[in-house]
């Protein structure tokens, strides 16, 4: 065999975990310095409501829904219409994919009685699907940032920075998650 460049699955994911990390710290940083906090449902200040559902890394199923309706009630609050714009769509079909996927794959591997041959020829669609759920998920996150940085008119500031570096981030973020699944299990 030739002396290719060989890098290790585990290797791309640490660098996935510590983009992660960073993407959340910036966020935090964002939210508490800049977005005046965050709120879980009640506050007289709807913003930080909204802030609940802030662009992050790709939730898991209960942040997201936690997220959808924060926004829902944080919009109707200060009077604004729902669903009417690309990342609210995105958004929707994330998690309501992402819950279907849960639901099959609960009855295909977990609950008994699905055939071993039924399991093994759901697991590339699996896989398949849960790859397109989670770039789902980016691309919504991906247009919540522009969609926030266009409605605050951020603009050569320090805040505009953060929000481009996350974006940044989460773009790399997305790339070594998606490199890492696809490497085979025994590349090294």
């Amino acid at each position: 065999m030739g002396g290719g460049f060989h890098v290790g699955a585990a290797s791309i994911t640490t660098v996935a975990h510590l983009l992660l990390i960073a993407i959340t710290s910036l966020l935090l940083v964002w939210l508490l310095h800049f977005r005046e906090g965050v709120a879980f449902f009640s506050s007289s200040n709807p913003t930080k409501i909204f802030n609940v559902s802030s662009p992050s890394t790709p939730n898991a199923m209960v942040a997201g829904v936690l997220g959808i309706i924060a926004v829902f009630k944080s919009k109707k609050e200060v009077g604004l219409p729902d669903m009417y714009t690309l990342h609210s769509w995105l958004g929707m079909s994330a998690i309501c994919l992402f819950g279907l996927q849960y639901i099959i794959g609960f009855f295909s591997y977990v609950f008994p009685g699905a055939e071993m041959y039924t399991r093994a020829s759901l697991l590339p669609w699996h896989r398949f699907v849960g790859m397109a759920i989670f770039l789902l998920a980016v691309g919504t996150a991906e247009t919540g940032l522009l969609q926030y940085f266009q409605f605050l008119n951020l603009f050569r500031s320090q805040e505009a920075l953060i929000v481009n570096f996350t974006a940044l981030l989460l773009f790399l973020y997305a790339f070594f998650v998606a490199l890492s699944v696809t490497l085979p299990t025994n590349y090294s």
